[in-house]
């Protein structure tokens, strides 16, 4: 799914700068500056293969005093298969829109999480699965994530397995607790337990 931006990129942040500048030329070096990722922008021009999925859109409705208000909110998933993941939710009156906010939102959470070949079963070295077992959670869902030998694939389902898919893991044990119907806490349970094996943690956030 693409939604294209159609403005130039005028960059207002320390570090948007140095991206546009060509100072910094990689996420890495991005991440190595310890600045925030405050502009979706800066994610587009050091990752190119990013993909977006929408994992979930529900109506949101609200009782004012001038009457009930409708809101659309959705889930996003962004990830480029080899290592980077980011989650986000976005709420507007209409659909394009909150789809737009979340996807603006994942990449400005974007990690890149730890991988490698953890399960005895394998040994392979490569870098397919989580590098331990780590757990994550977020409302009622607890999922726990082990690794799995080579070519086993993804144990899990739903929102879970696409986290996974855009992390870039590829085999994996799962274990899970609570209302997985959720997707939205499903998906950044999943979320939060690869963030368990990640070196690296940036948020977007005010500077």
């Amino acid at each position: 799914m693409a939604y294209e931006r159609e403005q130039v990129w005028v960059p207002k942040t320390r570090l948007g700068k140095m991206v546009s500048s060509g100072q910094i030329k990689t996420i890495e070096e991005a991440f190595d500056t310890g600045l925030p990722i405050k502009e979706p922008e800066i994610i587009d021009a050091l990752i190119p293969d990013l993909v977006d999925e929408v994992l979930d859109i529900s109506m949101v409705q609200r009782m004012t005093d001038s009457g009930r208000r409708v809101k659309f909110r959705t889930t996003v998933v962004v990830g480029n298969g080899n290592g980077y993941v980011g989650i986000a939710e976005g709420k507007d009156v209409q659909v394009g829109p909150a789809i737009r906010k979340a996807i603006e939102m994942a990449k400005m959470n974007i990690v890149k999480i730890k991988r490698g070949c953890g399960s005895w079963e394998c040994g392979c070295g490569l870098e397919h699965t989580v590098p331990c077992k780590v757990e994550g959670k977020a409302g009622s869902v607890t999922i726990v994530l082990m690794p799995g030998p080579r070519g086993m694939g993804i144990a899990a389902g739903g929102p879970a397995k696409k986290v996974m898919e855009m992390a870039g893991i590829k085999d994996v044990w799962t274990r899970t607790e609570g209302t997985t119907r959720s997707t939205l806490n499903f998906a950044l349970a999943t979320y939060n337990a690869l963030l368990q094996s990640t070196t690296m943690r940036y948020k977007g956030g005010a500077q």
